[in-house]
């Protein structure tokens, strides 16, 4: 099982990353999907969520700025980020449950400053 982060780096407050996961060793579309950060200091947090279903859900902090989408047939799950803010540098994961079966991908980073 790999889950496999790309699209990070430095952005100015106010731009847009786009993050993808690519999954591979498991059945993608029957998981749920999640996209999760984690800043120096602080606790790890779940920021956005789609299930197999397609319903997505969102940590408020990110709501209307972020939005997440997956494409079964390339096995991958996006987040579009805009209006980036400085308090969203942190170490963005994706990860994939089924039940009790639970996978993390190693993470990509977002730096935003000027």
């Amino acid at each position: 099982v790999q889950l496999v982060e790309s699209g990070g780096g430095l952005v100015q407050p106010g731009g847009s990353l786009r993050l993808s996961c690519a999954a591979s060793g498991f059945t993608f579309s029957a998981y749920n999907m999640h996209w999760s950060r984690q800043a120096p200091g602080k606790a790890r947090e779940y920021i956005a969520t789609i299930l197999s279903t397609g319903t997505t859900s969102y940590l408020n902090s990110v709501k209307g700025r972020f939005t997440i989408s997956r494409e079964n047939a390339k096995n991958t799950v996006y987040l579009q980020m805009n209006n980036l803010k400085p308090e969203d540098t942190a170490v963005y994961l994706c990860s994939a449950d089924y039940g009790s079966l639970n996978y993390w991908g190693q993470g990509t980073q977002i730096t935003v400053s000027s």
